[in-house]
């Protein structure tokens, strides 16, 4: 009756493995590091970095625990501080011979001391927020009318190009507002307009305004349209700032949107406040420009003569100079997407870039009248340009769609195309809350929440050990055993942990708790009305299953209720909430039922249970169990 199967003691012993692997990291504590990320936007960090970084180590005697890839960056852990700043020191003087300019951000960190094992195995520790490591938090506000403004000089030019290939005559096209107005002298030209407009621009709403010979179209961006671009330049906007704070080395940046024009950003570990704002507030450009392929540009190439006049030296991929004309083709203003993708005729990777009305006839233009000649893409930051590619060109390019391919792998192609359409903002964005928490008030932060949690689960233990004997520590045991599953979950979906998430560990304890009091009371129950104490507990655990079920589902659909509409602490608050709700069922019923079965499963002549004192009616004596 209380026997489990023996695959249900593996679950169990399964289950209690993978809990220890992956809540050990999180014990360990954190080490000094040095991490080496990208200084930019063309230079990509790979595993030849990593072998790099070795032997720069290596020459400098400088023996570090491991050097391994991490995401978009390399780290180095090491054994102590002084070490780690010694290896600072020798990976900048290695890495960035040009200080002025530095290709990668060589910034010290911590990692994980878990041991090489646990990391093998991916077992790494959760990573801390901002209340638990310190740093800094910024609450950003979008433009959005900015964005729109944007979206309506596009559409001007649009418009001007459209009514001009159609050779519709027009009076005039003025933008007031967010709003496009076309002025036309006569009605049967109007709907002529409208009929185009309508057809090539669906995102726009075309109303007749005016009367005899001050007619006007105005256009106006339909709803879904506007929420679209809004939704667009916010996305945009947090692509780039993830794209930036790579270079402050923060192990777990936090970038989210919050509410309709909002980003909240979190630097965790970071507090230099000015280069913070420095890095996330920067602008950063596009410009295509033709390449000059004269002899004198060769030889100023390879350094054996001066730069012709009118051109400027740059730098390509991979770090060849290229000589460029002065003059600016087009700007990023002019792109309105760009999509990794494929080449129709060789079917390799490449580019697909969107350019607006003015682009389109701009490049068309350029394109017809230098074909062969290389035309160089370039990404201007802080000031300093480099080339993100130079292709040549093979015909003229019409229509405002451009492909850019030519010895590139997929993942270039998503890189160059990603850094293309993001690599400045959609909309201005302006810092309106601003706040800065040292690592001494996180530290406090850390030790209260264990001791929270610690001295809330000691208080839990005693009491059901005393109030239910031997079915109390199981329930204990339980306990633990939750708390174990339930950090290994978060380790292992590398959450972030915030004090608003152990504040979720610690009511997730009590909550816990509750479902084995329902199944001690049951079994008491059981007893009192003079069942057999293996039938008592068979019958306590399968009759406190289902209150167990239904208190359990309606808390956790107050759970994913927070989950859904909140954010920031309160999202971070739910998503512990709901896993400690999972987890507690699975323990609380599977694990102690486990114990109390392999402790009472064997004995068949079971005259009493360690439950605590079970009060029966005056005159019935009929020892069920014992204190």
């Amino acid at each position: 009756m209380n026997r489990y199967p023996w695959w249900k003691y593996a679950i169990l012993a399964v289950a209690l493995l993978v809990g220890l692997v992956y809540t050990l990291p999180n014990f360990f504590g954190e080490a000094p590091a040095v991490q080496v990320s990208s200084g930019k936007a063309t230079i990509k960090v790979d595993g030849a970095l990593v072998q790099r970084v070795e032997d720069v180590l290596k020459q400098a005697s400088i023996q570090p625990d491991f050097v391994q890839l991490d995401g978009n960056s390399v780290r180095a852990r090491f054994g102590d501080p002084d070490t780690q700043l010694k290896a600072k020191d020798a990976l900048n003087r290695a890495l960035n011979t040009d200080p002025a300019d530095p290709t990668y951000i060589v910034a010290l960190n911590l990692v994980s001391r878990s041991p090489a094992w646990l990391t093998s195995l991916h077992a790494l520790p959760m990573y801390l927020g901002l209340d638990l490591r310190g740093g800094v938090h910024f609450l950003m506000q979008v433009d959005m009318r900015a964005a729109l403004t944007k979206k309506a000089e596009s559409v001007a030019g649009d418009v001007r190009s459209l009514l001009r290939d159609k050779n519709v005559r027009h009076a005039g096209i003025s933008r007031e507002g967010n709003n496009v107005e076309v002025r036309f002298r006569d009605a049967a030209t109007l709907g002529s307009a409208q009929a185009v407009l309508v057809q090539q621009l669906p995102d726009m709403q075309w109303t007749p305004a005016g009367e005899g010979s001050d007619l006007r179209l105005v256009g106006q961006l339909k709803p879904q349209a506007a929420r679209a671009v809004q939704e667009a330049a916010l996305k945009q906007n947090i692509t780039t700032l993830h794209n930036r704070v790579n270079e402050l080395g923060v192990a777990e940046p936090v970038i989210q949107q919050q509410g309709a024009d909002r980003v909240v950003v979190q630097l965790p570990g970071v507090q230099d406040t000015a280069k913070a704002k420095d890095i996330i507030g920067r602008t950063a450009t596009l410009e295509v420009r033709l390449v000059d392929d004269s002899a004198e540009a060769a030889a100023a190439a390879v350094g054996s003569g001066p730069v012709p006049f009118g051109t400027e030296r740059y730098v390509e991929r991979g770090g060849a100079p290229l000589i460029v004309k002065r003059q600016v083709i087009l700007t990023g203003e002019n792109l309105n997407d760009a999509q990794p993708g494929f080449d129709g005729q060789n079917h390799e990777p490449a580019v697909h870039l969107t350019l607006d009305a003015k682009g389109a006839r701009v490049f068309r233009d350029i394109t017809r009248e230098n074909v062969g000649k290389r035309m160089a893409i370039l990404l201007f930051e802080k000031g300093k340009g480099e080339v993100v590619t130079a292709p040549v060109i093979r015909s003229e390019i019409s229509g405002g769609r451009v492909q850019i391919s030519g010895r590139m792998t997929t993942q270039e192609a998503s890189d160059t195309a990603l850094l293309l359409r993001a690599g400045s903002l959609a909309a201005p964005m302006e810092i309106i809350e601003e706040r800065t928490i040292g690592p001494s008030l996180g530290a406090d932060n850390i030790a209260k929440g264990f001791h929270s949690v610690m001295f809330g689960f000691l208080a839990i233990a005693a009491f059901m050990c005393v109030y239910y004997l031997l079915f109390g520590v199981f329930s204990t045991l339980a306990l633990a055993f939750n708390l174990l599953l339930l950090v290994a979950v978060l380790s292992m979906l590398q959450a972030t942990l915030t004090l608003p998430g152990i504040a979720a560990i610690a009511l997730t304890l009590g909550m816990a708790i509750d479902a084995n009091v329902l199944i001690n009371e049951r079994v008491r129950e059981e007893l009192r009305n003079g069942s057999a104490p293996q039938t008592a507990i068979h019958a306590g655990y399968e009759r406190a299953w289902a209150t167990i079920l239904d208190s359990n589902v309606t808390t956790l659909i107050a759970g994913v209720a927070l989950l859904a509409f909140g954010s920031g602490p309160v999202r971070g608050f739910a998503v512990v909430h709901c896993l400690g709700i999972l987890t507690s069922m699975f323990s609380a019923v599977m694990f102690s039922r486990g114990l109390v079965n392999l402790w009472y499963g064997r004995k068949k002549r079971l005259k009493s249970v360690s439950i605590g004192q079970v009060w029966r009616p005056e005159g019935d004596t009929t020892p069920a169990a014992k204190a």
